[in-house]
C-alpha cells in the first residue's frame, strides 16, 4: 500500500520536476552579469568545474573512499536531524556503514540527492558571505561547487546503475523522481548562494514554469476529455 501511495505521489509530482528543470535553466541564464552574453565568467567557471571533474573522472583512480565517507555521512547527517541515534561509522574502500536508531525516506534517500560535498563548499560560502559582502572570488567558489557537484552526480548514477535496496524500498518511479527534483533543486540553491540571482527571481521563475506546466497538463486532459 505505501508503495503505491509512493507511486501516486511520483505520477503528481512528475509536471513539478518538469517545471523545476525549466526553471533551472531559466536560473542559469540570469548568471550573466551583462544581459547581453550567454556564458557570463561565473557561468564559465561553473562549466570549468564540470569539465575539470569528468576529466579527472576519466583519467584518475575515482576517490571511493571520499565518495563512500560522504555517503554515509550524508545518512548520518539526516538520521539526526529526524532524530535518530547514530553510531558504528565505517568507511572503506568497498563500502560503508552507519547505524541508526531509525530510518525514513529521507534518510534513505539523502545521499542520492544530497551532494554532502558541494552542500561544505556552499556553507564555506555563505559564512564568508557573512562577514565579507559581496562574496569575493566568486568563479573560484563556483568552479568549486561545480567540481563537488559533478563529483556527486558521477558517482550518483554509477551507484544507481546498480541494483539498491534503498530504491527498491520506495519503487524506483517515486525514488528517481525524489532524487531528480531535489538534484536539480539543490543547483538551483547553490547558484541564488554564490551568484547575484536573487531569491526573489528563483521563486518567480520556479512558480511560473511549474504553475505553468500543470495548467498545461490541465488543459490537455481536459481537451481529451471533451474530444
Amino acid at each position: 500500500m505505501a508503495r503505491f501511495l509512493c507511486f501516486l505521489l511520483a505520477i503528481a509530482l512528475l509536471p513539478f520536476a518538469w517545471g523545476l528543470s525549466l526553471a533551472f535553466f531559466d536560473v542559469f541564464r540570469m548568471v550573466s552579469a551583462s544581459g547581453e552574453t550567454i556564458f557570463s565568467p561565473e557561468a564559465l567557471s561553473a562549466l570549468g568545474g564540470l569539465v575539470a571533474f569528468l576529466v579527472a573522472w576519466v583519467a584518475l583512480p575515482a576517490p571511493v573512499r571520499l565518495y563512500v565517507l560522504g555517503h554515509e555521512l550524508t545518512h548520518a547527517v539526516w538520521g539526526l536531524a529526524f532524530g535518530a541515534r547514530v553510531s558504528n561509522l565505517k568507511v572503506g574502500k568497498s563500502g560503508g556503514s552507519v547505524s541508526l536508531s531509525k530510518s525514513n525516506v529521507w534518510i534513505t534517500l539523502a545521499p542520492y540527492f544530497f551532494p554532502f560535498w558541494t552542500i561544505i563548499v556552499v556553507v564555506a560560502a555563505l559564512v564568508t558571505r557573512c562577514f565579507v559582502s559581496p562574496l569575493p572570488w566568486p568563479c573560484a567558489w563556483l568552479f568549486a561547487i561545480a567540481f563537488t557537484w559533478c563529483f556527486h552526480v558521477c558517482f550518483t548514477i554509477r551507484s544507481l546503475m546498480q541494483p539498491q535496496p534503498d530504491i527498491q524500498e520506495y519503487g524506483r518511479l517515486f525514488s528517481y523522481v525524489l532524487i531528480w527534483t531535489f538534484n536539480v533543486a539543490g543547483v538551483i540553491v547553490w547558484i541564488a548562494c554564490t551568484t547575484e540571482v536573487t531569491w526573489r527571481s528563483v521563486g518567480e521563475c520556479l512558480w511560473t514554469r511549474t504553475s505553468g506546466t500543470y495548467l498545461a497538463i490541465a488543459s490537455l486532459l481536459h481537451s481529451l476529455s471533451h474530444s
